[in-house]
This record gives structure tokens, C-alpha cells and sequence, in this order.
């Protein structure tokens, strides 16, 4: 049994998405809108899609959709994804779930009330460090866990700017300036997706820019940001603490790795940097870097990412690690393209199987609140010069 699929937003990182819902065999007609209907025209046609719809709204209202995969800018998520719920549609999200914690208190409420299965596509779920962290804590390797890092270290030189141009329009500059701990997901997902924990509390700290461009200007910001680099510090539930950097100005190469973590436990630890990883006890150090490097599947050059800048390519071409399990995956993923550090076609596959077998997707609502929270306290901490702010939580999701 299959369910069909339309997708809101026909941008640079939507396409790669709907090939993979195209592809899947629990997925039928896939259709495609956008507030641009030249770009659904040309997604549609290049990824052989069923057809465009003039409106998300005439998206919503056709019986002929079962369920909608958001790919918009990242501060539209909560609105788009309430009016999804709410018109019984199942639910994907690209992060971060929302920007306010009413915005996903609402989302919560809905899928409770609904029934519904919504799903946010946290990649760093299925980082290669955080998939051989959260098999080594499952074995008891790290003994007990007390601390952990998370860095999302991505510069603005390195293809940002194009990318903002790309979606912002004329006014690109005041979108550009969204504020690096509202985009928490990618540092507090990949410590969470492996410590089975949560946030309780956080002190955080923002670096205020000084490239006077124009971006990060609070004059310009349609969001009142300054801050282009952050530190949040967290306090974990059960004792113990994560720490997650959010840099945009910084001098390191994100095109090799933007993700990256570290965790310390009273027996073992393993660190991870650009090109090196490594897991360490009290005997000793090994090196575990061939274990979690994916291999491409697509040539930085096709033809397909033409629109993208080289210098975020390589978060379209990673392939599969070999700490990856692909057995699960359905075979006509086998010859396509992945990307984010393989974690593509496993995303894919978590949102069409909750929703044909009407199960709990691993971010699901309750999930996706774990790791966006944190990020919407920290950035208003941060915005009070670090005060140390309680986080609420939504609770663990109900058994099915």
C-alpha cells in the first residue's frame, strides 16, 4: 500500500528529497508547489513528479494528497506544518521544527489530537557519529555518560551567502542574519540522538558581528540579530551537561565536515574533528575516522547541482558510512544519491514507514521538541547576556 506525497518548496535542497520519495515503493504520486510555480515546474520535470499544485492551500485541499514534505525557509516550518496537520495531512518537516515554543506546543497538540504521524528530518539523527555513539551507549561502552558536545561550525563564506541570495530574494540580507541558535538542531540532535536524555536548563553567550555587510546588522534583520556566533551550555536531565557551538563566522573548513561531536563517559570517550575521529579509554586511543566517513555517491559536478554552490555540494554527494546499517533501506535506494553525511535515504525511509504502518517515527513530535527547544531558550539567554534559563519539556512520546 502506498501514499502520495506533496512536497511545499522547490528549492535547492527539496530535490534531493524528491527523488528519494519518488523512488521509494511506499510512496506513489509525488507532487510538488512553490511560491515560484517556475521552480515546481522545473523540479516536477527534472525528477519525472506526478505534477504541480498552484497553492499549498489547493495542495490541502485535494483528496488526492495523503501527506506533505515541507522544504521552505526555516523560520515558515511551524505555520506550514500546523495547516498540514490540520487539514489531515502526515507531516515531514526540514529543521528546525518551529521558532516559539507556542509554535511547537501546537504542533504537539495537533498530532496528539489527529492522530497524524509528523516527522522533522534531523540529519545529524543518523551522523555517522552520532549512529556509533548511540550503538557504543546502548553496549555500555562510554560507562556512565556526563558530558558531550555538539558543533554545527559552518561559515558564511562557504556557499551561505549564495545560498540566502538563492531563497531571500531582493531582500536577502535580512533573512541572512537568522539567528544561529534558532537553527539548533544539527548540534543538539546529534548529542540527543545518541544520549537518551534532554535539556533542562542552558546558559548561553553570542559573539554580536563585525563584518558591517550588512548581515547580522539589526537594522537589516527581520529577526533583531546581531549574533553570529553562539555558545550554548546545557544541563542534562539526570545530571551531567552538552555543550553546542553554533559558528557562522569562523575559520574552519565546513565543506569537509560542518557537523561534529565529542562524548565523555567514566570509562570511554570519542572525539571527533574535521577529518579525524577517535575513541579512547584508559588503555589507549584508536583511530575510528575509516569507520564513519561516507563514501560519495554523486560527483560534486552533476549536473543536478548547478545551482548549488560548490562549497555546500558535499552535503548533496556524501554517501553511506560503514557504521550505517543500510539492510532496512528499500534496494531502489541502492544506486542514488544520498547526502548529509549519509543520512538521506535513512530519513526518507523513517517518515514513509511510520506512515505506513502508522508507528512512531525516531523524531517525532516529541523528538523534534527535544532538539529544537533548547535552541529557542538559548538564543534568549544569550540575547540576556547568559542567564541561566529552565527549559520545559513536552515529555516522551505515547506508546503506540
Amino acid at each position: 500500500m502506498t501514499f502520495s506525497l506533496g512536497i511545499i518548496g522547490a528549492g535547492q535542497f527539496s530535490g534531493q528529497f524528491a527523488a528519494l520519495f519518488r523512488a521509494h515503493p511506499g510512496v506513489g504520486d509525488v507532487h510538488v508547489t512553490d511560491l515560484l510555480p517556475e521552480r515546481a515546474e522545473r523540479l516536477a520535470a527534472a525528477q519525472g513528479l506526478a505534477g504541480t499544485f498552484p497553492s499549498y492551500e489547493a495542495m490541502l485541499e485535494s483528496p488526492a494528497i495523503d501527506a506533505v514534505a515541507v522544504f521552505t525557509q526555516r523560520w515558515t516550518h511551524g505555520p506550514l506544518v500546523l495547516q498540514g496537520l490540520n487539514a489531515g495531512k502526515h507531516v515531514y518537516s526540514a529543521v528546525p521544527m518551529a521558532v516559539t515554543a507556542q509554535e511547537i506546543a501546537a504542533i504537539i497538540d495537533a498530532v496528539r489530537a489527529t492522530g497524524l504521524t509528523y516527522m522533522m528530518g534531523e540529519t545529524s539523527q543518523y551522523n555517522p557519529a552520532t549512529v556509533h555513539a548511540r550503538n557504543r551507549i546502548a553496549e555500555g561502552a562510554f560507562g556512565r555518560l556526563f558530558y558531550a558536545e555538539g558543533d554545527y561550525v559552518h561559515d558564511m563564506d562557504l556557499g551561505f551567502y549564495d545560498a540566502y541570495r538563492y531563497s531571500g530574494g531582493e531582500n536577502w540580507k535580512a533573512t541572512a542574519s537568522y539567528p544561529p541558535l534558532l537553527y539548533p538542531t544539527h548540534s543538539v540532535g546529534g548529542v540527543l540522538g545518541a544520549w537518551r536524555t534532554h535539556a533542562v536548563s542552558v546558559s548561553a553567550i553570542g559573539v554580536r558581528d563585525d563584518r558591517d555587510d550588512g548581515v547580522f546588522d539589526r537594522s537589516v534583520s527581520r529577526f533583531d540579530n546581531d549574533i553570529s556566533n553562539a555558545t550554548a551550555l546545557f544541563e542534562a536531565a539526570g545530571g551531567g551537561s552538552f555543550r553546542t557551538n553554533e559558528f557562522r563566522r569562523v575559520g574552519y573548513p565546513s565543506h569537509i565536515r560542518e557537523s561534529r561531536f565529542r562524548f565523555f563517559g567514566t570509562e570511554a570517550s570519542m572525539e571527533q574533528l574535521a577529518t579525524v575521529a577517535l575513541w579512547q579509554d584508559k588503555n589507549g586511543v584508536k583511530d575510528i575516522s575509516q569507520l564513519l566517513e561516507p563514501r560519495p555517491t554523486l560527483s560534486p559536478d552533476d549536473p543536478s547541482l548547478r545551482h548549488v554552490a560548490p562549497e555546500l555540494r558535499a552535503a548533496f554527494t556524501s554517501g553511506s558510512a560503514p557504521v550505517h546499517d543500510r539492510s532496512r533501506l528499500p534496494r531502489e535506494f541502492d544506486a542514488l544519491h544520498n547526502g548529509h553525511e549519509g543520512s538521506h535515504h535513512f530519513l526518507v525511509d523513517d517518515f514513509v514507514t511510520a506512515v505506513t504502518t502508522r508507528t512512531l517515527p525516531p523524531v517525532n513530535a516529541w523528538v523534534a521538541a527535544r532538539y529544537t527547544l533548547p535552541g529557542i531558550l538559548a538564543h534568549e539567554s544569550a540575547r540576556q547576556g547568559g542567564v541561566r534559563l529552565e527549559i520545559p519539556d513536552f515529555g516522551d512520546a505515547p506508546e503506540n
